[in-house]
């Protein structure tokens, strides 16, 4: 699969997200070119500040491959990753990430500096269709 199509994945998830009142962020955590696990923001329907779609993606391959390592892997998530779910990838030991869209004030440069492990990222995949789906879910709240 392209990093595209594994975006059209993470960007599913995404939907399943907005179906549930969420906001619309989806992910999906690749080892060896096999989609392992797939995640989506849950924070209201679990009472979980910590339940983004990184956070849940990374959760389900620890458990589904018995190790907190998820060395090879590449994340591929809708929106660039905020600081607590780029520190969860830097934990897991994954070695990619790619964002749809990117996140207003992002810090990705700062989170990434001194830091014992080194994590690849590339941003821009499929970003129109992934910062539509955000808007989307924005502006029905405003109206």
């Amino acid at each position: 699969m392209t990093q595209e199509k594994y975006m059209k994945v993470a960007l599913a998830q995404a939907k399943k997200a907005y179906e549930q009142n969420e906001v619309p962020i989806g992910a999906v955590l690749v080892i060896d070119g096999k989609i392992v696990a797939r995640g989506y923001n849950s924070r209201n329907k679990s009472h979980d500040a910590t339940a983004h779609a990184e956070v849940n993606a990374i959760r389900k391959a620890c458990k589904k491959l018995g190790d907190w390592r998820l060395e090879n892997s590449t994340l591929y998530v809708t929106l660039e990753p905020c600081p607590m779910c780029f520190g969860a990838c830097l934990n897991a030991r994954v070695d990619k990430v790619v964002y749809g869209a990117k996140e207003t004030g992002s810090q990705t440069p700062n989170v990434l500096n001194g830091v014992n492990h080194k994590m690849e990222v590339v941003g821009g995949v499929l970003q129109d269709e992934c910062a539509d789906l955000l808007k989307s879910y924005f502006k029905s709240k405003r109206t």
